[in-house]
């Protein structure tokens, strides 16, 4: 039983609340192309209207897994901003993504979206010839991941000539995927 407008969202079918995160993510992807930033507003209302709706519908337990997926998202990709090597933008998008989806999709989701993000890099290497230097960038890489020291700013999101993928699309065109997976039943 929720315990916030119990009746109102209740009757609705999954498939109307699984449209929220879809609709959700393609707005960001959108923003994130058009302009390579995804802004709070976005991210911050994304997250609070994760937790409202699962809160809604599910009650506590969905309280719950929203609160874990917004954490795990989160989480997971903290490293990498820390890093630079991924913007906070897109960090505020996953964790926004894991209060609709809960931890377990939102697994699924960022699994398929850093696929769908590896294979824009690979295009966009092979587009503008660069494939040396993204494997001496990969190697310098490497080198600091087993030396345990931070990458140099060559390899970094402040580097003004590394080509750079909008990872927010690659999270809408997961869940987007997703969310049409679990229309058809194959999700």
């Amino acid at each position: 039983m929720s315990f916030f407008l119990p009746n109102a969202l209740m009757g609705l079918p999954k498939q109307v609340i699984w449209l929220l995160p879809a609709l959700f993510a393609a707005i960001a992807g959108f923003t994130d192309w058009r302009s390579r930033r995804i802004p709070n507003w976005l991210t911050v209302s994304g997250m609070a209207l994760g937790i409202l709706v699962n809160s809604v519908t599910r009650g506590w337990a969905g309280t719950k897994d929203s609160l874990l997926g917004a954490g795990l998202g989160l989480l997971l990709l903290l490293p990498f901003v820390l890093m630079r090597s991924l913007g906070a933008g897109d960090w505020k998008l996953v964790g926004a993504l894991g209060a609709f989806l809960g931890p377990s999709r939102l697994i699924t989701v960022l699994f398929a979206a850093v696929l769908v993000a590896g294979v824009m890099a690979v295009v966009l290497v092979i587009w503008k010839r660069r494939m040396g230097q993204t494997l001496r960038n990969i190697a310098r890489m490497l080198a600091a991941l087993f030396t345990l020291h931070l990458p140099g700013p060559e390899v970094s999101l402040d580097n003004p000539e590394a080509l750079k993928i909008p990872f927010g699309v690659a999270a809408a065109i997961a869940v987007v995927l997703h969310t049409t997976g679990q229309f058809l039943g194959v999700a």
